[in-house]
Order: structure tokens, then C-alpha cells, then sequence
């Protein structure tokens, strides 16, 4: 982008910058402000919205200039013409010049790689087809399942206490476990890879180490899935007949990790925190008038995982929003203010009934791909938890909560909850937050009521993460008590234990078939 760029619409004349000493805060050489130093993202990109229109210059760190497409059309334009915008940002004017140095803070996400978010053409098809391969051979009804039990183990480390932190404690865990089951290393999950995750993220001066730790672990999962395939994703990409390198193996499998990882835990703490504060929300989804998936997706529009992904860069001149870009210009394509613009969405505060047109998973020949595996683990993780403790408060004022903005995303920083604690549960069964009664005997009209033995559950030792789930062997069920006075002759109690069960409703049957049980 050329400074010129950066001057009021409708003029040629660069803006002056403010005199020294001026108070004004995160503006930069020319006017554009510093995105990096604004304490309210969502309110300066109504205010450039305002002043600019759909696209509005704006400056990164060490002052590189960029666009930001604000409108919903714009951004839908840009993703979806690869003949006029590139994800390939060796064509970018600052880097070309020397503007952006090695050390940038923001070169790790816009520096390129040998991987499908960066290509385009035939290269962009022959990677990004191995990745949609892989996602299409995954058993939806199996991941499912899988979630619920992660849940239940996650629940189990903390139901006993009746308080957690469920950023920490479940957001944070829930995505990495099961993105690890998905790639084909379940072994691998741990603490450790979760605080690595988080660590590499928000770019601290361990992340270099953080990411050599995951880095490892994908290097042994790709030399594995070399000598031993299975039916997992890792071994889908080594086998696919595209012939995917072992360093190609291992990039893909990071930005599957990292990416499903760091959207779906904003997700589900973005949901969790809705749920906990909005009473309409809360009365909606007891009341069944709003599902979870549709509470998802009202997320989605509101807060989207991701405000901002770096970085789209202009292969020729030309015009977008009303603004001249240049070749060589860079442009954040930005979901958070898109989502509001007000031609498509004139009030924000409205609820989108499942309306899934937002820009939460992108869109064009970069659109997400694991945007379903996102999904799934957003709305059984939540509806999970909620079965679990259906009493969920949160245990400080709304206002008081702590949240950590950047340019790519906002936060929370922890959701602190309270309930009534409860014991664990097995994984294996449905997520319920009532005792299973025991088993009622035989009884008739006018015959003796049968006395009521308390059978306490067993408790449920919570199991270890990192292994394949194994349903614990089932203990024999103890006799039901009879009732007083003579006891039946054998021909009624085997009449009496040949009368079926009353089988479950089609709906339930339905719920648990799509819940993997």
C-alpha cells in the first residue's frame, strides 16, 4: 500500500500526522490508526466503517500499512476471486521493500509456507484435496461419541468440587483431546499439549519451544503413519495418491491442530459465557425454543472465532469498497466487523434464527474445511455439560470478566462457574445429572408396596486422558428386593421376567443414535 493510500476519501491530500506531544493515542504517520494498540477493536472498526466506508487503511505493528475489509460483500468478493487476491505473501509490497522485518510479530502468520492456505492454483487443489479427502472419511456418528466421552472426562476431573474455571478447565482441553483422537494420536494429548497450544498462540518468548514441542509430536505421528496405516487422518494424508512429503505432512497436520484448536475453544467459551449470562438465551434453550447448534451459530455471528485472519494481498490494481488498491497491497479479511455490517445485518443485537451467511469459517477456495468438526465439538461439548450440571452459574458479575483482544481474536480469559457438585459418571454412559433409578420389581393392584432399597452408585473413578476409549466391564446388576408374603411359584417368575421392557420413544432413540450411544 502507497501512503497515498491512507488519505480522506475523495482527496489526493495525505493526512498530517499529530504534532508531537499530542495526546492522541494509536493513530500513525498519515492518520491511519495503529491496530495493535487500540483498546477496542469493535469500536474502531465502526468508526473507520463510518469514516470509510466498506474498506479503511489502517497500520500493523512497526507501522505497515493495510486495508481492512469491513463490509460483508467486500470480504465475500476478495476470498472468492483468486484471479485479483492471493494468500501468497511473497507478492506483498512492505515485505518486498523491507518494511516487514524477519522478527515481526506477525510473521508467522502471514509468512509463506508450503501448505494449501498459502498456494493456489493446481498446487492450491492437488493440497487442499488431500485435506478435503481426509475430512470426508471421518465417521461423524464415532467423533460424536467421542466427544461425548471427552466431556464426561473432563466434567469428572471437577463435578466433586462445585466450582470450576471451564476456560481452563474445559474449553481449552475439550477441542485439543479431540482434534489428537482425529489426527491419530490420542497418546500424544496431554496437559503439556494443551499449554503448548495456548503458549504458541499468544507468541511469548517460550513459543519457539512450544512449537518445536508439537512439532515433535507430529513428526513421530507422520513416521508412524509411514510404517503402520490405520483409519485416522494423519494416515489419510500420508497415503493419498497426491504424495504428500513427510515436512508437507507434518505443516498440514499443524494447521489442522492449531487452527480447529484455537477457533473451537473461543467458540465454546463464547457460547458457555452466553448461555450463563443472556436469560433469554437460558429460557430459550430449557424451554426448547432454541437449540444448541442454533445457539452456536448465533455465536458464530456474534463473536466468530477468529475478528481478523491474515492476510490477503492484491495481484493487480484494482478497486474494492471504493478504495484504489494497488498491486502488492495487503488486506485483512476481517469476520467481526463483516458480520454487523449494517446492509446485511441492520440490527446487531437480532438473533439469526440459524442463518449461517456470517463469515465465521471464511469463505472462497480458503473457506475452513473442518468447519463440521468445529461444530460438532462446540454443540455436544456444551449441550454435554449442560446434561452433566444443568445448574451452571457463573460465580462473578458479567462485567467483571476478563477477556485478552488482538488483531486475530478476542477471548475470554477464564469463566469461573459454580454447581451443585455431584459425583463422576461413566463415560461410556449418556451425559445425565440424575441418578439412573434402580429397577422396579414386580409388582400389582392391591398387592403389599415393596420396600425402597437405597442403592448408592458406585463411585466412578475418572479414567486417564490419552488412550482409546475401552467401555469398562458392566458389574451384575443386584437382585431386586421381593416383596413380603409367599414367595411365587417358579412359573410366575418366569412369566413375570418374560414380559418385555417398554421400549424407548422413536425420539429418544433418535437422541441417542445422534449422540453416538
Amino acid at each position: 500500500m502507497t501512503p497515498e493510500s491512507h488519505s480522506p476519501a475523495g482527496t489526493d491530500a495525505p493526512r498530517l500526522g499529530p504534532p508531537p506531544g499530542c495526546p492522541a493515542h494509536g493513530l500513525g504517520p498519515g492518520g491511519p490508526p495503529r491496530l495493535h494498540e487500540s483498546a477496542d477493536l469493535k469500536k474502531l472498526y465502526e468508526e473507520l466503517r463510518a469514516e470509510h466506508g466498506p474498506v479503511a487503511p489502517a497500520l500493523l505493528h512497526d507501522d505497515v500499512p493495510v486495508w481492512v475489509v469491513l463490509g460483508h460483500a467486500e470480504n465475500l468478493h476478495m476470498v472468492r476471486t483468486p484471479a485479483q487476491y492471493t494468500k501468497d505473501s511473497r507478492i506483498w509490497s512492505p515485505l518486498r521493500d523491507g518494511l516487514v522485518k524477519p522478527d515481526h510479530p506477525l510473521m508467522p502468520h502471514i509468512a509463506w509456507q508450503p501448505m494449501c492456505a498459502h498456494a493456489e492454483g493446481d498446487e492450491h487443489k492437488r493440497l487442499r484435496g488431500v485435506i478435503d479427502f481426509a475430512v470426508s472419511t471421518i465417521d461423524f456418528r464415532s467423533l460424536r461419541r467421542h466427544i461425548n466421552r471427552c466431556t464426561q472426562r473432563l466434567v469428572n476431573r471437577f463435578c466433586e468440587v462445585g466450582e470450576a474455571e471451564v476456560v481452563s478447565q474445559f474449553a481449552e482441553h475439550l477441542p485439543m483431546a479431540v482434534m489428537c483422537h482425529v489426527l491419530g494420536m490420542p497418546d500424544e494429548y496431554n496437559d503439556r499439549m494443551v499449554e503448548a497450544a495456548r503458549d504458541m498462540l499468544r507468541g511469548t518468548e517460550t513459543a519457539i519451544a512450544s512449537n518445536e514441542y508439537i512439532m515433535g509430536a507430529l513428526g513421530r505421528l507422520t513416521a508412524r503413519r509411514r510404517a503402520e496405516q490405520r483409519e485416522d487422518f494423519a494416515s489419510h494424508l500420508v497415503t493419498h495418491p497426491a504424495g504428500l512429503t513427510d515436512d508437507e505432512v507434518r505443516e498440514h497436520l499443524r494447521v489442522v491442530l492449531i487452527a480447529a484448536y484455537e477457533s473451537t475453544a473461543n467458540l465454546l467459551a463464547n457460547v458457555l459465557r452466553t448461555v450463563l449470562v443472556d436469560p433469554r438465551f437460558r429460557a430459550q434453550l430449557n424451554g426448547g425454543q432454541m437449540t444448541v447448534p442454533e445457539a452456536v451459530e448465533q455465536l458464530l455471528w456474534d463473536e466468530p472465532p477468529f475478528s481478523t485472519v491474515f492476510a490477503y494481498f492484491a495481484k493487480q490494481e484494482t478497486e474494492l469498497g471504493g478504495q484504489r488498491i494497488r498491486k502488492g497491497d495487503g488486506l485483512l479479511f476481517a469476520p467481526a466487523p463483516a458480520n454487523v455490517d449494517p446492509r446485511v445485518r441492520p440490527d446487531p443485537a437480532a438473533h439469526m434464527q440459524g442463518n449461517r451467511s456470517h463469515l465465521a469459517f471464511g469463505g472462497g477456495p480458503h473457506e475452513c474445511p473442518g468447519q463440521d468438526i468445529g461444530r460438532a465439538i462446540a454443540e455436544i461439548g456444551v449441550d454435554a455439560l449442560l446434561m452433566r450440571l444443568p445448574d451452571l452459574e457463573l460465580d462473578v458479575e458479567d462485567e467483571d470478566l476478563r477477556r485478552a483482544e488482538s488483531i486475530a481474536s478476542r477471548h475470554l480469559i477464564e469463566l469461573p462457574v459454580q454447581f451443585m457438585p455431584r459425583p463422576p459418571q461413566e463415560v461410556t454412559q449418556q451425559p445425565n445429572h440424575d441418578h439412573r433409578p434402580s429397577p422396579r420389581p414386580d409388582w400389582h393392584i392391591g398387592g403389599p408396596e415393596p420396600e425402597r432399597q437405597a442403592t448408592p452408585s458406585p463411585a466412578v473413578r475418572p479414567e486417564p486422558f490419552g488412550h482409546h476409549d475401552v467401555p469398562a466391564p458392566r458389574s451384575p446388576a443386584p437382585p431386586p428386593p421381593q416383596p413380603a408374603g409367599p414367595v411365587a411359584e417358579p412359573a410366575t417368575i418366569a412369566t413375570a421376567a418374560a414380559e418385555p421392557a417398554r421400549p424407548a420413544g422413536a425420539w429418544h432413540r433418535f437422541l441417542r443414535w445422534w449422540g453416538g450411544y
